[in-house]
């Protein structure tokens, strides 16, 4: 490798050393920091040749892994580093990794992964999120852009049920990200890839499992979206993200993964276990670090009669008139954010799907 190059180890511990969320590795370019959500490319660092890029990819994979690449052309994994210092002062750091071709070369973008798994107050996000964690049954999604933390979200709101009920969680992953330290909960963590062939066969699998709560990673497929509502409408509480932008647009994206001749029946499923949906943005302050603004959906019977008629449209209605039961805009997330001195007019509407609402609201 050239020797302006630093080691793998250098690179990862500067992610922690700069308060950094990702790191890239790609040919033609030096090595790449996400730093409050803009790629800085770090200083005095030549481009990066393929070599390179290989070289660091082998130092973080098994031989089995390296085979699954030239298969499949990309891989998601989780990397654990036992030598980096992180800024709380641990000896490790973990990270999520994905492996990728491009233009013929390898591509790697790793993100930082906290070791401590924050609360929802830590992670700035209303209290009246909380409520999710205390139910019994039914189907909770956290969704959002990619990189807006919705992982961080349902780590915060398992942790919160393993620290308050004594109950059987299986977590169902493509990587393992965050790693829950057993409290009164049995935590299962399956890694799809490792421990089991697939989302869905996993999801299926839990009903055998003595469970009550699952935590799906992502929803990637009809397969897993459909074992999902199985597992809601048994009995179990349920979370799993997407990656859309809204409640109603979460509702509608589940509904046409499905063939037409189903989309009738999954509707009356998801209007009969869905208990609400929390769509977070992460947005640079103006002090340069980071905030969050989250629209909230508690459905109520107004809800699930839009859901069932397929009127999921009028949904954002209902939340801006909701605040009495908890729901929360993604508007009033960001207005509020903008008279807390925290972000500013403009940060706010580059977030917001209703541009002119925000103005004549702030």
């Amino acid at each position: 490798m050239d020797n302006q190059f630093k080691s793998l180890l250098d690179y990862l511990r500067m992610v922690l050393s700069k308060d950094a969320s990702d790191i890239h590795f790609s040919v033609g370019r030096p090595p790449t920091l996400r730093i409050r959500d803009r790629l800085v490319p770090i200083e005095g660092e030549a481009k990066m040749k393929s070599e390179d890029v290989e070289k660091f990819f082998s130092e973080m994979t098994t031989e089995d892994q390296r085979t699954l690449l030239e298969i499949e052309k990309e891989l998601d994994f989780s990397f654990d580093c036992p030598d980096c210092t992180t800024l709380e002062g641990s000896k490790s750091a973990r990270f999520r990794v994905n492996a990728y071709y491009q233009s013929g070369v390898l591509s790697i973008a790793l993100r930082l992964i906290p070791l401590k798994i924050r609360t929802l107050e830590e992670l700035n996000l209303p209290k009246v999120i909380e409520e999710f964690s205390k139910a019994r049954q039914g189907f909770v999604l956290v969704v959002g852009p990619a990189g807006h933390g919705k992982s961080s979200v349902m780590a915060a709101l398992i942790n919160l049920i393993n620290d308050t009920r004594d109950d059987h969680v299986i977590t169902v992953e493509d990587p393992i990200e965050y790693v829950f330290e057993q409290n009164r909960c049995i935590i299962d963590q399956r890694e799809v890839g490792r421990d089991t062939k697939s989302f869905g066969r996993a999801i299926r699998a839990a009903l055998r499992e003595d469970v009550d709560v699952v935590m799906i990673g992502e929803m990637r497929d009809l397969e897993s979206m459909s074992a999902a509502l199985t597992m809601a409408e048994t009995g179990h509480l349920v979370f799993a993200s997407l990656h859309t932008s809204t409640a109603a647009q979460t509702v509608d994206r589940i509904i046409d993964s499905f063939p037409a001749h189903q989309q009738d029946q999954v509707r009356a499923q998801l209007a009969s276990v869905l208990l609400g949906v929390v769509s977070r943005r992460l947005i640079p302050t103006i002090k340069g670090d980071l905030t969050s603004a989250a629209e909230v959906l508690f459905v109520n019977p107004a809800v699930r009669n839009l859901v069932r008629e397929g009127k999921t449209h009028q949904i954002d209605l209902v939340i801006d008139t909701s605040a009495s039961e908890g729901m929360i805009s993604l508007n009033r997330s960001l207005a509020e954010r903008v008279k807390e001195g925290l972000i500013t007019l403009e940060q706010a509407l580059g977030y917001s799907l209703n541009p002119d609402e925000l103005k004549s609201s702030v």
